[in-house]
């Protein structure tokens, strides 16, 4: 079947909107109206807001909560179909109270699939009968799953609590709770006195295992009651309350059994290959890979099947996932990996950061970055728990702290925005550095680290090659700034361009021994090339008169040979034999266009082999790096491994491949209207402001 369609179209009535071809489907409430992702995944739908029965084909209601019995009640006076939808098994990162779905099931019949006392789609789905290749795929999305660690939420990290960790190696039975009034219970033929008789169950049959009772999240979060409010002194003292928020593949992965009413827990335990014991019936009940409390309508359920044909049809036919990145339908494979993205980058730093000295611009753009972690922002130093990560921009000295704290040093990314940071363009990329900078060449950094020690595999090296090639064929560099067209000189045997940078830039700070600004440079570099033609390209901060640039004006035909200001960086590498650099990293965007690089001071691609470096060769950070690279290995390391990319569209994060689409989409953009005014207003207010700021610094 079409990914994007259902069989919908024989039941409903073929009415139309005026303005919109496709089927009215009401949504009367207004929690449906609040989900914003509802329209993407029900593609073949116009969602309609008003009561007018003529404008509708079906109506919509959200499982069977009681809002529901509103969208009921309209259809049955109207004689219309009623469409009902739930959250899907792979729902999203966050719990639903801060998170839309990225996933829903659509049942077309009037049922819902935790209620068996009516047909679902959902059972009719799993008894079709299904060919290898889809067998196949159910069994490698079921090992995808597991693999990622993902659930139906995603936010929590993952590991045991240090009380747990000891009772896991004796292989606990683990019992789960539900909030009260999950329409789920009633729905499978259970009730609130199933929840004891499910402990009572599990403590009898395993009289010598650990039992650990789970709460649901929204209990912890606060959001709900569950069934177990107080337990007798006999009984707590064989059971371990788990009120604490644990990711369910931590505990789905060590325990010997799962006992469940009608939890979706119960689903995830058949994934990871665990006994399941029921005492409702949920979905995945009655199908013979369960143990079953209570008898599964025989005429729907008296086939035995497979746990593939359970995880084909719950996984793969019956929900609708969306990728949040593209806004539309995708398949689940996609959304896993989406996900288990969201989990590696989210679990990578401490739990709770104080974010120093960001201003109130940058802060969300440092939540953006460090999602996953509570960002706290500080203003002073004086301020900050000398005991807790702090997160900081750039090379900022943080004196006072205790040995061992964290700390997180951030700055722009290698393939950053369109449009430059000065004038406040939000990035795609950052870099979050958890042991120095990549331009502080006086220390290691997490990039130097990368590189010097991390085994690149060939299937790593393909995909920098892979990016490596999308970026060149782009033309994309950091900021993607510039117009016009630059030509090569004819008749010109030697073409080098020197990279003009910002002179107080923290990088020729940390970076430099001997040139140190603009002039300097222009000059090593005619001495190194006396019959070449220079061509000199100021940095684009100083163009726009954002920063301070070279002491002394560039005179061509004295300092060089030619002044490019307006063409984009990619114009001149694509075009030049050669580049000098300090520390610019035009030089690595040279590197990828197979250009020679000739480096003055200690970038983070110098040192590898791939530079002629004209710094000291006794410089601490050129004895540190004793490692040969190939290209491809060093664009893993800067582009692939060591940076953060945060998607504009789904404000999540994501791959440097994704971003570099983006990249695309966003300079193709037309520039709104007004857009080039307030950046001229931004730049000469940020000038002032720099201009004032030095003034009181003398």
């Amino acid at each position: 079947m079409h990914p994007g369609r259902l069989p919908l179209e024989s039941t409903v009535r073929a009415t139309r909107d005026a303005d919109d071809p496709r089927p009215g489907l009401a949504r009367l409430t207004a929690g449906l109206r609040r989900v914003p992702t509802l329209a993407a995944m029900l593609p073949e739908w116009h969602l309609v807001d008003r009561r007018a029965p003529a404008d509708v084909a079906a109506v919509m209601a959200w499982g069977r909560r009681p809002s529901a019995e509103v969208a009921e009640t309209f259809a049955a006076r109207h004689g219309l179909p009623l469409i009902r939808v739930e959250d899907g098994f792979l729902r999203s990162v966050e719990l639903g109270s801060r998170c839309p779905p990225l996933s829903i099931v659509v049942d077309d019949l009037g049922g819902i699939h935790y209620d068996p006392h009516r047909p679902s789609r959902l059972e009719q789905q799993i008894l079709q009968p299904r060919d290898g290749a889809a067998i196949a795929r159910a069994l490698a999305l079921q090992q995808q799953w597991v693999e990622a660690r993902v659930s139906k939420y995603n936010h929590v990290r993952d590991g045991l609590p240090g009380a747990l960790r000891h009772e896991a190696a004796q292989a606990p039975v683990l019992v789960i709770d539900q909030t009260a009034g999950d329409a789920s219970i009633a729905g499978s033929g259970a009730d609130a006195t199933s929840f004891p008789r499910l402990l009572e169950a599990a403590l009898d049959e395993h009289p010598r295992a650990p039992i650990w009772l789970k709460v649901h999240p929204d209990v912890i979060a606060g959001r709900r009651r569950g069934h177990f409010e107080a337990l007798s002194a006999a009984t707590s003292a064989r059971v371990t309350l788990i009120a604490g928020d644990v990711h369910p593949p931590a505990l789905l992965e060590v325990c010997r059994a799962v006992y469940v009413v009608s939890s979706q827990m119960g689903f995830e335990a058949l994934l990871h290959g665990r006994p399941v014991r029921c005492f409702g019936l949920p979905f995945y009940a009655g199908w013979g890979l369960t143990e079953d409390h209570l008898p599964a309508p025989a005429r729907r359920r008296g086939q035995p099947r497979t746990l593939a044909d359970l995880v084909h049809a719950a996984l793969i036919e019956h929900p609708r996932h969306l990728d949040p990145e593209t806004g539309r339908r995708c398949e689940p494979e996609r959304l896993i990996e989406h996900l288990a993205l969201q989990r590696r980058m989210r679990a990578r730093w401490p739990a709770q950061v104080q974010a120093l000295g960001f201003s109130r611009w940058k802060r969300p753009i440092v939540q953006a970055f460090l999602q996953g972690s509570q960002v706290e922002p500080v203003r002073q130093p004086q301020q900050l728990d000398p005991a807790r990560a702090v997160a900081v921009w750039g090379r900022r000295d943080l004196p006072g702290l205790q040995p061992g704290t964290p700390v997180l040093r951030l700055e722009d990314g290698f393939v950053r925005s369109v449009g430059l940071g000065a004038e406040l363009v939000r990035p795609l990329s950052w870099i979050v550095d958890d042991l120095g900078l990549h331009f502080d060449a006086s220390r290691p950094s997490r990039l130097e680290q990368l590189l010097q020690h991390h085994a690149f595999d060939e299937p790593l090296r393909r995909r920098a090659a892979i990016l490596r090639q999308a970026l060149i064929q782009a033309g994309l560099t950091k900021y993607n700034v510039g117009q016009g067209d630059w030509r090569r000189p004819e008749g010109a045997r030697r073409v080098v361009l020197v990279p003009g940078q910002v002179e107080t830039d923290a990088s020729i700070r940390w970076g430099c021994a001997q040139v140190r600004d603009n002039a300097a440079l222009l000059a090593a570099a005619r001495r190194a090339e006396p019959e070449a033609w220079l061509v000199y390209k100021p940095h684009p901060d100083v163009l726009a008169g954002l920063r301070r640039g070279e002491r002394d004006r560039v005179v061509p035909g004295r300092d060089c040979d030619e002044v490019v200001t307006t063409a984009p960086m990619h114009r001149l590498l694509d075009q030049v034999d050669a580049v000098h650099v300090m520390t610019s990293l035009a030089g690595f965007e040279a590197l990828l266009r197979g250009r020679e690089v000739v480096t003055w001071g200690l970038p983070f691609y110098a040192g590898w082999g791939l530079t002629d470096d004209r710094a000291p060769p006794d410089s601490p950070a050129l004895r540190r790096r004793q490692r040969r690279l190939q290209l491809d290995e060093l664009v893993a390391a800067a582009l692939i491994l060591y940076p953060t990319y945060v998607s504009r569209r789904s404000g999540a994060f994501t791959t440097p491949e994704r971003a570099l689409r983006e990249l695309i989409e966003w300079r193709d953009e037309p520039v709104p209207r007004g857009t080039a005014l307030r950046r001229t207003t931004r730049r000469l207010r940020l000038a002032l402001l720099g201009t004032l700021a030095r003034l009181l610094g003398r």
